[in-house]
């Protein structure tokens, strides 16, 4: 059987941010044994999986990202929304708009230290929406 809903994260600045328990509070009960999908509605941010403990990660990884893409290119022709329009669309093909994650015991199964993140490539990108399908 395949269950699914659509809800919307609160906004959030640039940044990466862990929002497992945001996801979590939307969806129904999970399955015995099954995937959750999750898949984010927008083409200046992305979803990924990484360390759910240490916020320095994320400040870390808002650097990284940043230090690869840079803002105001000189070769950029997608200027018109500013500086952080065309490095957010990049940014969002180098890391993906879709998590698959298996579901265990009713609940996910994620390592110890992995949590969801949503990595929000705009400096105000505004609430986001995601489409959870799960399967089981």
């Amino acid at each position: 059987m395949i269950k699914q809903v659509e809800f919307t994260l609160k906004p959030r600045t640039r940044g990466f941010h862990l929002i497992t328990q945001e996801v979590m509070s939307h969806l129904p009960e999970l399955p015995e044994a099954g995937l959750l999908h999750l898949f984010i509605k927008h083409t200046s941010c992305a979803l990924s999986i990484n360390e759910n403990y240490d916020p320095s990660v994320r400040n870390d990884m808002e650097r990284i990202y940043n230090n690869l893409v840079k803002e105001n290119q000189a070769y950029y022709t997608h200027v018109d929304e500013g500086p952080d329009d065309m490095p957010s669309h990049a940014k969002c093909s180098l890391t993906g708009v879709s998590l698959t994650i298996p579901v265990t015991s009713g609940r996910l199964n994620l390592g110890t230290w992995q949590g969801v993140y949503l990595c929000e490539f705009r400096d105000y990108g505004g609430a986001r929406r995601i489409v959870a399908s799960i399967l089981g």
